[in-house]
């Protein structure tokens, strides 16, 4: 960083009784009062170069001590001390840091030309033009403390001078790039070679306020010079380095420790990254953009810069992967961790976008890849968020139910999520069991893992007999393929129960639940069948659940075959999923 040095007599200011004075065989004739600070000083020091200070204080009576107030010199006490150092010829220091105060008092001042030659107003300007802003550091930092006096330094160009010097530099050929830089973050690893990376100027710049930092976004954008991407990585590097962090903490652990006015400011700095963002597709990463929507909801934002974000997501949400969607919930309402609402609504304006642009059958092959890659990121994504104890079925059911049917040709990976979260929900009601299962269509289902559900204890009684249909009506199909008889459905139904005497078997007969291991059934149940029998024979119950599950199959076949398949199986066009012929 480089600086200026004014002057040749050392420093004499020093404080006495709340006065600043100067050591001096002369005593003082002029008074200047700066908010609680006053100066005793010397008229034939200040009058000559300064203009203002003439006009409040002519030369008549030297030996009388005028006192004025300047309450509103630009830069304050310490501004003005600079001026009044560089009057009597003492060594100052003039760097980014600041030039721009020493500049705005030397204009109040008017320590122009017109007053003397070689003024300071005139070498401050040729340190600015000089070096300020032929250096890349010193014209960021001198851009950032125009902060303090905004209006002056917009009135003198600096604020204009700076951001145009900015531009350029970042607009230069990265491979003429020959200034040093700075590139911290972690994982670079050629940062000690010879080339300068493209991005070379994201990590400076986030040290600026939002206003400026913004200004300088849209005047590189306004050139269509650099690439989208490359806007999106600064603005990505400017949110990293302001916007809270929600990765890992609750909301109510974090806003306690926020001031409202920093939470106001983040709002702020959000909604405006958000405007910045190129409208070209791949500019930032879906992951950046929902990390976006989690902080938004943590800073509840504006609904128009949410939804702005769930449509921008929607755009580019195959490119997600689940640790992108891994982010916690920001609603202080909800007991479960991982903000699946937010998923939600990124997928059902992704399906509402399907809808309009996607509507002709001629298109849809496009789309069809599409959105069952988003199918098989939604199940991969369930299978992670079902482990939370705290998860409702009703999360659950809106998560799978946002994508439209044609999104999982297969519903095994579907089946291993409902699994997984009865296996973590043991203590869910029957109720909630047949709603979760409802949304399993067994039509879809490989026979492997058809196999495992006829043997998975944890499902509903319905369901295992919907699968058991669907298995004897794919057998039929077969069967018939190869100009066979096709078996009676009951009769294999009665078989599969024979054969199965490993399996456990769950009765919602009365609303009670009854396990068969072996033919061997827990105390509860012994119990509820001893209260109703006097005599228990195990041999009656196995053909009596027999008989049960194909009365089950019966009417399945006869009247409710239509109403295995999930509600959510109707295509988007309205049409029926084929049914399998009997």
């Amino acid at each position: 960083m480089k600086f200026m040095k004014l002057g040749t007599r050392p420093d004499s200011f020093y404080s006495e009784a709340a006065t600043r004075t100067v050591l001096s065989d002369v005593p003082g004739n002029i008074v200047i009062c700066i908010d609680n600070v006053s100066y005793l000083l010397h008229k034939f020091q200040l009058l000559p170069k300064c203009g203002l200070l003439q006009h409040l204080c002519p030369e008549s009576g030297d030996s009388n001590i005028a006192t004025i107030e300047l309450h509103d010199v630009p830069g304050g006490a310490e501004a003005f001390e600079l001026c009044a150092k560089f009057c009597y010829g003492m060594t100052i220091n003039i760097s980014a840091h600041n030039l721009v105060p020493a500049l705005c008092a030397a204009k109040f001042l008017r320590m122009t030309e017109a007053v003397e030659k070689g003024n300071l107003v005139l070498k401050l300007e040729a340190f600015l033009h000089s070096c300020i802003l032929v250096g890349w550091k010193d014209s960021i930092v001198t851009l950032q403390s125009t902060l303090k006096l905004p209006e002056w330094s917009e009135n003198l160009g600096i604020v204009r001078k700076c951001i145009d010097s900015i531009v350029e530099k970042i607009l230069t050929p990265h491979s003429k790039v020959s200034w040093s830089y700075t590139y911290t973050r972690p994982g670079y690893t050629k940062k000690n070679s010879q080339s300068v990376p493209k991005d070379w100027w994201t990590e400076d710049l986030s040290d600026l306020d939002i206003e400026l930092f913004r200004c300088i976004i849209l005047a590189v954008r306004s050139t269509y010079i650099l690439p989208p991407q490359l806007i999106g990585e600064a603005l990505h590097v400017y949110a990293c380095r302001w916007l809270p962090d929600t990765a890992n903490v609750k909301p109510s652990e974090t806003k306690i420790t926020k001031s409202k006015e920093d939470l106001e400011k983040n709002r702020q700095i959000l909604e405006k990254i958000v405007g910045m963002i190129p409208s070209d597709r791949g500019s930032v990463s879906v992951g950046f953009l929902l990390r976006l929507l989690n902080i938004a909801n943590y800073l509840a934002v504006s609904s128009t810069t949410k939804t702005e974000l769930i449509r921008r997501s929607s755009l580019q949400f195959e490119e997600a992967k689940v640790s992108d969607l891994l982010f916690p919930s920001q609603s202080t309402s909800n007991t479960h961790f991982y903000d699946v609402d937010s998923v939600v609504a990124v997928l059902e304006c992704l399906r509402a976008l399907w809808r309009r642009q996607y509507s002709g059958a001629a298109e849809n092959s496009h789309f069809l890849r599409y959105i069952r890659k988003v199918g098989k990121l939604v199940d991969s994504y369930l299978r992670v968020v079902v482990m939370d104890i705290n998860m409702p079925v009703s999360k659950v059911i809106q998560l799978v139910e946002a994508l439209p049917d044609i999104a999982r040709p297969n519903h095994d990976d579907l089946y291993k999520a409902i699994n997984m979260y009865l296996k973590e929900h043991p203590d869910l009601s029957k109720a909630d069991k047949k709603r979760l299962c409802r949304i399993l269509d067994c039509q879809k289902l490989s026979s492997e893992v058809r196999a495992h559900a006829v043997k998975n204890e944890r499902l509903p009684l319905r369901t295992v007999v919907q699968v058991l249909f669907f298995d004897q009506e794919q057998a039929a199909i077969t069967t018939d393929n190869h100009g066979k008889l096709k078996p009676d459905i009951d009769n294999g139904v009665e078989k599969e129960a024979r054969d199965r005497t490993g399996f456990s078997e769950i009765s919602e007969r009365d609303g009670h639940r009854t396990r068969r291991t072996d033919v061997k059934l827990l105390p509860a149940a012994e119990k509820e069948m001893k209260d109703d029998r006097s005599e228990f024979d195990v041999k009656s119950v196995k053909s009596s659940r027999t008989r049960e599950m194909s009365r089950e199959i019966k009417t399945l076949s006869k009247s409710e075959s239509k109403k295995m398949v999930p509600k959510g199986s109707r295509s988007e066009h309205g049409g029926e999923q084929r049914q399998v012929k009997r």
